[in-house]
């Protein structure tokens, strides 16, 4: 077989062994650390970050095996042809070898002067043709290339043999056994003394397995996009529907059916630090018929768009409900009845209370949730629950209310689980206590809600979670 070289340029002298060697092992020594990295990827088919770190792995591997064959293909020497003796300096491929990426790399050569084509046994393998079979004329060798690619390669042959363009394409051959590869194609024209075209030479390289990789992780990467596109999205609409639903509110709720008396009120969201999306807990206060006043905290298990909705739905009947002067311990039922109904079976809990200004009594009830914080005269307690459980448990689920008297300058803290994060409740409940002394100088309930959150604010969270101080 002809060198590979123009006529007119003298031959390469082939590399150092040993150099090429110590190329081989760092090869082999890196394949083996992004193998590693692989099987340590995360195999959750679920998981579309996973399938991309996976996929990214594989391709990785695909490139090193690739880089490692044609290094040891540059130490032993070109390829022979096909029916050709092998040289003595290269050992003969065994099976596995036969089977590695080395044996997906053929060259081939065609002199336009004789008619004859030359072929590598690598070439016959990736074709999947009888080594003994003649090697096809280039005018015959379209008819292995698919249909569509067939221009494509007769375009590379022209411009190469006319115009002395180098060849650099890829296109699909079926072999005898049906199977399609896709193949890259790279080439020269070989010239005469005279500067005419003599033969024309190509090295052509199986990248169906590199190419499925690519793909692979391409798509990997489109799902997971468009997996983070709809985090994103249900992220915003969440957002917005919770912004919609709490109240906007900071400083006073004035009562003007009360008299003089009014609530002084401030409420906060605090997200969480783990995820991005938005949970189900709330917070509210409303003015009721009688100058009465609502006040709420919540919490609907879960995160997402779904769960926002069915706390806003929640929240509303709530509402509904308080206006029509259904007492706390009524309402809880009610609502564990509409929990109890929905399609999508859901859990939460729940503080009412209900305050009238006038007597400063506050008769509330609760299912499932930390009861407030009553702080008064530098001192903190926690108010004693009556009984219930969570919203949505059981059925016909029965509740209890309890009255509590207030007086003027008495500080309610309402809060979710979670505002203390990494706590559980009894913990959660002595650290608030602790901050009595702290929040009897606070001037207004805003500055109530700021001590509290300058304290536990900034701890990362597990949980989304809302507090709402109220000043008497």
């Amino acid at each position: 077989m002809p060198s590979h070289v123009f006529a007119d340029h003298a031959a390469a002298q082939p590399p150092e062994r040993g150099t090429v060697d110590a190329l081989i092992s760092q090869t082999r020594r890196l394949r083996g650390e992004v193998d590693a990295v692989r099987r340590d990827a995360v195999a959750d088919h679920a998981d579309p970050e996973g399938r991309w770190q996976r996929a990214l792995c594989d391709l990785a591997v695909h490139q090193l095996n690739d880089l490692d064959d044609h290094l040891a293909q540059l130490r032993d020497g070109p390829p022979r042809a096909g029916g050709e003796p092998a040289a003595p300096a290269v050992p003969k491929p065994t099976a596995s070898h036969r089977g590695s990426l080395l044996s997906r790399v053929g060259s081939a050569e065609w002199n336009l002067l004789t008619d004859e084509a030359s072929w590598s046994a690598e070439l016959y393998d990736i074709l999947g043709r009888d080594p003994a079979a003649p090697p096809l004329p280039l005018d015959e060798f379209p008819s292995l290339v698919h249909p569509d690619d067939q221009p494509l390669l007769t375009a590379m042959v022209t411009d190469c043999l006319v115009d002395g363009k180098p060849i650099d394409g890829e296109f699909r051959v079926l072999r005898p056994d049906g199977r399609w590869r896709q193949v890259h194609m790279m080439g020269e024209p070989v010239l005469a003394t005279d500067g005419s075209t003599a033969s024309m030479w190509a090295v052509l390289r199986d990248v169906s397995e590199l190419r499925r990789s690519q793909r692979v992780v391409r798509e990997s990467r489109d799902s997971l996009q468009r997996h983070r596109d709809i985090a994103q999205t249900e992220h915003r609409l969440a957002l917005e529907l919770q912004e919609a639903v709490l109240p906007p509110w900071r400083g006073s709720l004035r009562l003007p059916h009360g008299g003089p008396a009014r609530l002084d009120l401030a409420g906060r969201y605090l997200p969480s630090s783990t995820s991005a999306l938005i949970g189900g807990d709330w917070y509210d206060a409303m003015e009721l018929p009688e100058g009465h006043a609502l006040l709420s905290v919540g919490d609907l298990t879960g995160h997402g768009v779904t769960v926002t909705s069915g706390m806003a739905m929640l929240l509303g009947a709530l509402r509904g409900m308080a206006v029509t002067g259904a007492q706390p311990d009524q309402i809880m039922g009610w609502l564990n009845q509409l929990l109890d109904a929905t399609v999508q079976p859901a859990l939460g809990s729940a503080v009412y209370c209900r305050y009238d200004p006038a007597t400063r009594l506050l008769t509330w009830a609760q299912a499932g949730h930390p009861a407030p914080l009553l702080f008064r005269d530098g001192t903190g307690r926690m108010l004693t629950p009556p009984h219930g459980v969570l919203l949505g448990a059981t059925s016909g689920a029965k509740y209890e209310q309890a009255e509590e008297q207030l007086r003027p300058g008495d500080l309610l803290l309402l809060h979710t689980d979670g505002l203390v994060p990494r706590r559980d409740r009894d913990t959660a409940t002595g650290l608030l206590l602790s901050l009595a002394s702290r929040l009897a100088g606070a001037r207004t309930a805003e500055d109530c809600v700021r001590t509290v959150v300058e304290e536990f604010g900034e701890e990362p969270r597990e949980d989304d979670a809302c507090l709402l101080a109220v000043r008497i």
